[in-house]
């Protein structure tokens, strides 16, 4: 049984040069540790103005790594694993007794 959600890959050139996937990869992973920044930073703002500033960035931020991520795949250069109902259905439980604990 395949256990993996992905479109079909998009062949891209080998070898010691950077491609279309290695880029995207790359873009991905830098937006990725820059809205972790900006979370940090809007915790950290002195004041309401600069929340508001670091959380439009931040906001910009995570639509383009959405964007990227979705561009990837699409081109079949990310693949999600498919999980087992089961596993759901344990972890859902789980969350939701855990959540009960917080409001008793």
């Amino acid at each position: 049984m395949n256990n993996q959600i992905t479109n079909p890959k998009v062949e891209v050139p080998t070898g010691i040069t950077c491609n279309d996937k290695d880029y995207l990869n790359s873009l991905l992973s830098c937006l990725k540790e820059l809205s972790k920044n900006y979370v940090m930073a809007m915790t950290e703002a002195s004041n309401e103005c600069l929340y508001e500033k670091y959380k439009q960035v931040f906001l910009s931020l995570i639509a383009l790594q959405r964007e990227a991520y979705e561009l990837m795949f699409r081109k079949g250069w990310y693949a999600l694993e498919k999980a087992d109902s089961q596993k759901i259905s344990q972890k859902l439980q789980m969350l939701t007794q855990e959540y009960q604990d917080l409001n008793a």
